[in-house]
């Protein structure tokens, strides 16, 4: 990441799982949200990515309000919302949702500029359908990045980095 030419895809921090989505993105009270412990992680994510320098480009978040939130803390105002983003449970139209996960396909391939870390907030289900293959909580927990490299069609999956990795790199 810090080379940048590459697009990393972080999932929101982490959340209180004691709430439950209804599915509408326009209710926040209706949304799993961040937990004060995700308020912070975000916060740090982001101190620890400036701290490092890292050649941050465009960053893109899903509209759900967990995904916004960690954008918003982590990057501040130069984070904005893409519909292509959405989570799963909030797109429940299957047609679209293949859209989503295509678009998300080639934006994983595509560093939209080179030398600079684009950043995609979103979530671990259509994280997974690009894969191909489910992600285990274990492997994609909240906060973490799945760092691609530029390809044809899709990135290729450098690998998955956690939160605490890069604190402990950037030393906060």
């Amino acid at each position: 990441m810090r080379s940048g030419s590459v697009v990393a895809v972080m999932r929101h921090g982490i959340t209180d799982r004691s709430q439950v989505d209804t599915g509408d993105l326009s209710d926040r009270a209706g949304q799993r949200n961040l937990s004060e412990a995700g308020r912070q992680q975000s916060l740090r994510t982001g101190r620890a990515l400036q701290k490092m320098n890292m050649p941050i480009g465009e960053v893109l978040t899903s509209p759900v309000f967990r995904a916004r939130e960690t954008a918003e803390l982590a990057f501040g105002n130069a984070a904005r919302v893409e519909p292509n983003l959405t989570a799963d449970d909030y797109t429940p139209d299957p047609a679209l949702l293949r859209q989503r996960v295509a678009w998300l396909r080639r934006r994983t391939g595509n560093p939209l500029f080179p030398g600079v870390t684009d950043i995609l907030v979103g979530h671990i289900v259509p994280l997974s359908m690009v894969l191909g293959r489910s992600l285990a909580q274990e492997e994609f927990p909240e906060g973490s990045f799945a760092v691609f490299t530029p390809g044809a069609a899709a990135g290729r999956l450098m690998g998955i980095i956690a939160a605490e990795t890069i604190w402990a790199a950037a030393g906060v």
